[in-house]
């Protein structure tokens, strides 16, 4: 039968989650406010 606390005391997490997770927050990431900051930038100089 398995032994749920010793298995739990093992467990170690895998180093590819954790290095997914650093390289996920890492990247700057445009998401949809920058977008339109970035439109609103152009917007004006056209109109300027």
């Amino acid at each position: 039968m398995i032994n749920f606390e010793e298995e739990l005391a093992k467990f170690k997490p895998s180093l590819e989650v954790e290095q997914a997770e650093d390289a996920i927050l890492s990247e700057k990431m445009t998401d949809i406010t920058d977008i339109m900051l970035e439109l609103m930038k152009e917007m004006k100089k056209q109109s300027e």
